[in-house]
């Protein structure tokens, strides 16, 4: 089975680009490409933890409306939500109306804070974890990597974070291209990979 299929300019692309039509230029502008910046990164890992049990397609069409709702994933000032957003969250039918989801989010908002005053970024902190030498491209929903940054996410309070959210992360924010062989965009990836200034 081809691990490629063409995209609306015929050249390949991963297959998973086949499940919807929006996820070709998701796919060609963002995933995989390294991100060093806070905001994004705290975004993704609440997106990714909004996904969980449900399908990426669900929550990127609903990222510009989680956006709004969480403040542009400015995680200070997420930190300060309280009972009454939890409620107001609740009631907005542009995010996933799920509680222990909702609250998560402001408890890792807070945990975020944490994190950049105790390591400075929290860029410093994930790309710890950066894929130095990553298996075959999408052949697992886990890495090392991600199963030793979920443990010590977990340890330091936050929620939502298991190893396969962490690995989805990590494939999103660069921290591994794992673009398969053939992709149009995983050498592009891989120059934008080489190009890129780890965060100390």
């Amino acid at each position: 089975m081809s691990h490629t299929i063409l995209g609306p300019d015929r050249r390949p692309r991963c297959s998973w680009c086949n499940a919807a039509p929006e996820f070709f230029d998701y796919h060609d502008r963002e995933w995989g490409f390294p991100v060093a910046d806070d905001r994004r990164l705290f975004e993704k890992l609440c997106l990714e933890s909004f996904q969980s049990g449900l399908s990426w397609r669900t929550i990127l069409a609903k990222r510009e409306h989680f956006r709004a709702a969480f403040c542009g994933f400015d995680f200070e000032q997420v930190a300060r939500f309280t009972e009454s957003d939890v409620a107001r969250l609740l009631g907005d039918a542009g995010i996933v109306r799920h509680r222990g989801k909702i609250e998560a989010t402001i408890n890792n908002a807070q945990r975020a804070c944490e994190m950049v005053e105790r390591e400075g970024s929290i860029a410093s902190f994930v790309w710890r974890y950066e894929a130095r030498h990553p298996a075959e491209p999408q052949t697992a929903s886990t890495s090392p990597e991600s199963v030793a940054m979920s443990k010590e996410l977990k340890k330091r309070g936050w929620k939502f974070v298991g190893p396969t959210t962490a690995f989805a992360f990590m494939q999103a924010m660069g921290l591994v291209n794992d673009h398969v062989e053939g992709c149009v965009i995983r050498d592009e990836v891989g120059r934008a990979r080489k190009a890129f200034k780890r965060p100390c």
